[in-house]
């Protein structure tokens, strides 16, 4: 996975990926990382990249010619085999979820087009077909720190980034959960325990528990999230799990309230008989 990130601060692209997982990865070759600068691109003697907007308003705008020319450059470097995109940060795109990260995980390029200012004119968005993508709905000052975003949560999908695939696999929002609660050594902090199920070596009662877990801490924390849980096949099979053990318990309690009754009735007849 290769990504490229036009930005006007390039070296805020370049010291925030370059430690920790991310910084080992791209020492690996799973992924490499270019940040250009749309500067190196403006026609403009003095290097600017902005100017005021037609009709009016606050702030400045960046110009179509060197956010194109500098898109345009690094698409013609990269094989027409390859499986690219380009995509503009903004608040006004599609919200970026872990569906889209593992959907752009697939790729062999990932261009991220950073905006500034009041953002990017409109004609050089249209000339590029980029496609405008969101991490929330708020304003930062810049795309630099949400392509930052894009690029931490869709290379840990990459192959070989984490060393372990399996926890990509088991982490938050797989299959539309949370991820249940994790404890680790001591035993008992603070007068609080690890509970005891993770205690026992039984593997499937453990994994049922982190399971209920998961589901009840995306019900009680993101409803919206639990309700597209219920959507998925996961979601309709472990409803049916539910209802089966549910009906399964209704049957055990009227088979213990039997048994009871019959109890009662026979300790009732054999005092008449004493009497």
């Amino acid at each position: 996975m290769k990504y490229h990130v036009f930005t006007l601060f390039p070296e805020m692209i370049l010291q925030g990926v370059n430690t920790s997982i991310l910084g080992r990865a791209m020492q690996q070759d799973l992924i490499g990382i270019e940040a250009v600068n749309i500067r190196d691109y403006t026609n403009n003697k003095h290097g600017r990249v902005d100017d005021y907007t037609y009709g009016g308003g606050a702030g400045m705008l960046m110009q179509a010619q060197p956010v194109f020319d500098a898109c345009s450059a690094v698409l013609k470097t990269i094989p027409d085999s390859h499986r690219k995109k380009l995509v503009y940060l903004s608040p006004q795109g599609k919200l970026f979820d872990q569906k889209m990260a593992q959907e752009l995980s697939g790729l062999d390029d990932l261009l991220l087009l950073c905006g500034h200012y009041e953002g990017i004119d409109e004609r050089a968005l249209e000339a590029l077909d980029a496609e405008l993508v969101s991490v929330g709905d708020y304003v930062l000052t810049g795309g630099e720190l949400p392509a930052m975003i894009l690029i931490d949560a869709v290379s840990r999908l990459v192959p070989g980034v984490l060393g372990n695939e399996e926890s990509a696999e088991t982490e938050s929002f797989d299959n539309c959960l949370l991820e249940y609660p994790q404890y680790s050594r001591p035993e008992v902090w603070d007068g609080r325990a690890v509970p005891g199920i993770l205690l026992s070596g039984d593997h499937a009662r453990v994994e049922r528990w982190r399971l209920e877990q998961s589901v009840q801490r995306t019900r009680e924390r993101r409803p919206d999230l639990y309700e597209r849980f219920l959507q998925t096949d996961a979601g309709k099979e472990y409803l049916e799990l539910v209802r089966k053990e549910e009906r399964l318990e209704a049957r055990r309690k009227r088979r213990e309230q039997k048994r009871l009754e019959e109890q009662r009735l026979k300790e009732q007849k054999e005092q008449q008989s004493q009497d």
